[in-house]
């Protein structure tokens, strides 16, 4: 029987919220990378996402490592001599103590870069992922256990593994330049919230499977948005345009948290107000539930869902548009928020109202239809 990993970590992504001064955007990475967004598979972060999939709790795991393909069984098969390895181990208690080491670990993975068999510090991440939902921890655990990862990396031979995988590494990245929309996605958002991003970074892994998160950094006057989420899918049983939906969904619903959060903390005191009868918004009995637990957080929650729908409204037909706003009232219905068709039905009546200002500006006379 598999755990239930993501019943409780799935609605992580809201909350993520990684200390912004564990980074350093110099003048040439911000001249690098202003107005332009990238694609990796950074390779001391697969090696972090490999060892934590040939733990005991990673194998038993299957919605939190992608263990379907042939990736997976080439992980499973080259790196099984070394699945009893002591920090392998110790990486498997961590995860049973709590999961959101699994955050803790993959995300300051890219505080380190590899010089031979040696782990160097990066110029540009120290500590970029210090915090998650309440929880927060004061060391970096790829500093603590440094010397146990390069002792593993070079017995395990995994920089060749890396390097064999090259090719199909280059397919994943080439995969979502070509059919990701993430430009698209960044120009509609900043036309329609007043919040602006310098750049966005996409973390991919293959062994990423339903636990997606995402991250903001403002350092030295620019701003970079983190995504850590899997390839993009293309199931033969959906149509192109659902296989579009769906990834465009998965996407867009990391990148507006971005966007929602300054309007949403602009009217805090009317959301906390509003949104206090926590029976009226959200369904206890709903696994996850317990993780939105104040008024703004539920509120976040269902504009973000929300946003998408007004995107799909902007690029898609009637039909289409109408799917998707029964797809993401039952997704939402079933993860405990039972308003969302009238939260979505109210946010259409105010972009219709107002077509062409910024969500940010209506933001009140938008809250203050529940209020009624």
């Amino acid at each position: 029987m598999k755990k239930t990993f993501l019943s409780t970590l799935l609605i992580v992504v809201s909350f993520i919220s990684f200390a912004q001064e564990k980074v350093n955007f110099s003048d040439n990475f911000k001249r690098e990378n202003k107005g332009k967004y990238k694609i990796e598979i950074n390779e001391v972060k697969e090696l972090i996402h490999i060892m934590i999939a040939i733990t005991n709790y990673g194998k038993e795991n299957d919605d939190m490592v992608q263990q379907q393909g042939q990736y997976y069984k080439d992980i499973r098969s080259y790196f099984k001599p070394y699945e009893n390895e002591q920090i392998i181990k110790t990486f498997d208690s961590l995860m049973v103590v709590s999961p959101y080491n699994y955050i803790f670990l993959t995300g300051n993975a890219i505080s380190y870069d590899f010089k031979g068999n040696k782990l160097i510090k990066s110029d540009v991440y120290d500590f970029p992922a210090m915090g998650v939902a309440n929880i927060k921890i004061d060391k970096n655990p790829i500093t603590t256990y440094k010397s146990e990862i390069e002792d593993f990396a070079k017995q395990s031979k995994f920089r060749k593994f890396y390097s064999d995988h090259k090719k199909f590494y280059s397919e994943i990245i080439s995969d979502y330049e070509k059919n990701a929309n993430l430009g698209k996605q960044w120009k509609w958002l900043e036309n329609n919230f007043e919040s602006k991003k310098d750049s966005y970074i996409i973390l991919c892994s293959p062994l990423i499977n339903g636990l997606n998160y995402t991250t903001g950094f403002n350092n030295n006057n620019f701003s970079l948005i983190q995504m850590n989420i899997p390839p993009l899918d293309n199931y033969p049983d959906l149509t192109p345009l659902e296989n579009e939906l769906l990834n465009t969904r998965v996407m867009f619903t990391e990148i507006d948290h971005n966007y929602v959060g300054a309007p949403t903390e602009a009217n805090e005191e009317l959301i906390n107000q509003i949104f206090a009868d926590r029976k009226i918004w959200v369904d206890e009995n709903a696994e996850g539930a317990f993780a939105y637990p104040n008024p703004v957080k539920v509120f976040n929650e269902y504009m973000t869902f929300g946003v998408f729908v007004l995107y799909c409204q902007d690029n898609y037909d009637k039909d289409t548009l109408d799917k998707v706003i029964g797809d993401i009232t039952l997704l939402m219905t079933d993860r405990g928020f039972p308003k969302m068709k009238i939260f979505t039905e109210n946010l259409l009546k105010m972009r219709s109202k107002y077509p062409n200002e910024k969500i940010d500006k209506w933001y009140p006379e938008f809250l203050s239809q529940f209020a009624q």
